[in-house]
């Protein structure tokens, strides 16, 4: 019984001697200042970022491309769109071939909706790259079995939706896929397949629920650094005419 009131005394006494005495700051009332278009410049600050402004904006305003025609994201089958499914393809392909994936990627997939801009025709900027993919997302690679992949079509099929593709053909016709291929292949559904796509895509996004079925592998490649270095390799952009999504008789018009 000693014992415990000893106990209890002892931690009485270290709370007290622990508790910090409270003080009550000071309160000062302050005037409102208003954030408009009529609040004159502050000199001061202008003058210390004037050199960062500068450099970013020289950056950001440097040439890195060219292009012939308008790039756009509208249709089933846009030039910008297929251009960077093209892009995200062999950015993955060469990854995964320096990295324990000896046959690199069989396909690529994006959402159009991650398209944020379109390119006109003229000189291609760095800022341009920065509209069109103002994200931070990754390119992941998707292991999937090819029995897996009817998911892949039939989201497609019953979605008929513009996201484009690389190394991929789907055709559709009331209401029935009529061809699935990839790589100009039929799908072999023993053969493991990988996917090139967006993390945002492989964790279900845009309602791509059948990458849910295969193993995510990522790359730690950005989508925007990827393009970036592909536009600066390609001082002349050639855009891609070829069909890839073939919907026939299309009557849900989802395209973005």
């Amino acid at each position: 019984m000693k014992i415990k009131f000893l106990l209890f005394g002892f931690t009485a006494l270290a709370l007290t001697s622990c508790k910090t005495p409270l003080n009550v700051a000071k309160i000062h009332t302050e005037k409102n200042i208003s954030i408009s278009k009529d609040l004159p410049d502050d000199q001061t600050f202008n003058t210390i970022i004037a050199p960062y402004k500068h450099e970013l904006e020289g950056k950001m305003n440097k040439k890195i491309s060219y292009t012939s025609v308008d790039l756009n994201k509208s249709g089933d089958n846009s030039n910008l769109g297929n251009l960077l499914a093209d892009y995200t393809f062999d950015g993955a392909d060469e990854w995964a071939k320096k990295n324990g994936i000896p046959g690199g990627v069989d396909c690529a997939l994006i959402n159009v909706g991650g398209i944020r801009s379109t390119i006109g025709a003229g000189d291609i900027l760095t800022k341009s790259i920065y509209e069109v993919m103002p994200f931070e997302n990754e390119v992941l690679i998707v292991k999937m079995k090819g029995s897996d992949l009817k998911g892949l079509f039939d989201y497609y099929l019953t979605t008929q939706k513009n996201n484009p593709v690389s190394h991929l053909y789907i055709e559709t016709d009331n209401g029935m896929t009529i061809k699935e291929l990839v790589n100009g292949k039929e799908v072999e559904p023993n053969k493991d397949y990988y996917i090139a796509t967006s993390d945002y895509l492989a964790m279900g996004g845009d309602n791509m629920t059948f990458f849910g079925k295969g193993k995510m592998i990522s790359t730690g490649i950005k989508l925007r650094d990827l393009f970036l270095e592909k536009f600066q390799a390609n001082p002349q952009i050639v855009a891609p005419t070829d069909i890839r999504l073939n919907f026939k008789n299309k009557k849900n018009k989802t395209n973005e």
